[in-house]
């Protein structure tokens, strides 16, 4: 099968964004020196990523119905929302692991093995989740439906669980920020 020349560029594009965003943020979280980078206190961007989360989970599950209702010039602009909000979660988190050092979990018994739970296969499909959207929103904004069809599959429940998780890790660390 020949690749169609926007595919030439773009799938190797999103093959290294998908490769560099994963590696950046572990490169950041090891930083030997933290910049106070916008003077922001901590507490504000940890609440802040709940809420883009919180938003992102909602737009999915509305781009999912809206989806099947046929109505899909709304569940476009609810998908591109959501990657927007996951955009701004990005940068936002990325400043934040510049600016912060991190913060351990001071919860003991069931709830740290539930937490750690969360937490690993949340920082696990979040690297999963970078080349999913992508190429599911490449697919879908260049009319490839069957395509997008196909990937969209796998992407929406990963990004949600993404999503929903990250609220999550939120409620259980709110109380050590």
């Amino acid at each position: 099968m020949e690749l169609k020349t926007s595919d030439r560029v773009v799938v190797p594009t999103i093959i290294g964004i998908s490769v560099l965003v994963p590696a950046l943020v572990l490169v950041l979280m090891y930083l030997p020196e933290r910049y106070d980078f916008m003077g922001l206190e901590l507490g504000s961007f940890p609440f802040f990523h709940a809420v883009l989360n919180f938003c992102t989970a909602i737009l999915l599950i509305a781009g999912f119905y809206a989806m099947k209702a046929g109505a899909i010039k709304l569940h476009r602009n609810f998908m591109i929302t959501a990657f927007f909000l996951s955009a701004v979660f990005l940068v936002s988190y990325v400043i934040s692991k510049i600016s912060n050092d991190p913060v351990p979990y001071g919860g003991e018994g069931v709830l740290r093995y539930v937490y750690f739970f969360v937490l690993i296969t949340h920082i696990i499909l979040s690297a999963i989740i970078v080349p999913l959207v992508l190429f599911t929103m490449y697919r879908g904004l260049t009319g490839e439906v069957e395509k997008h069809r196909k990937i969209a599959r796998y992407t929406f429940p990963v990004w949600l669980y993404v999503a929903f998780t990250g609220v999550l890790v939120y409620i259980f660390m709110a109380p050590y920020y």
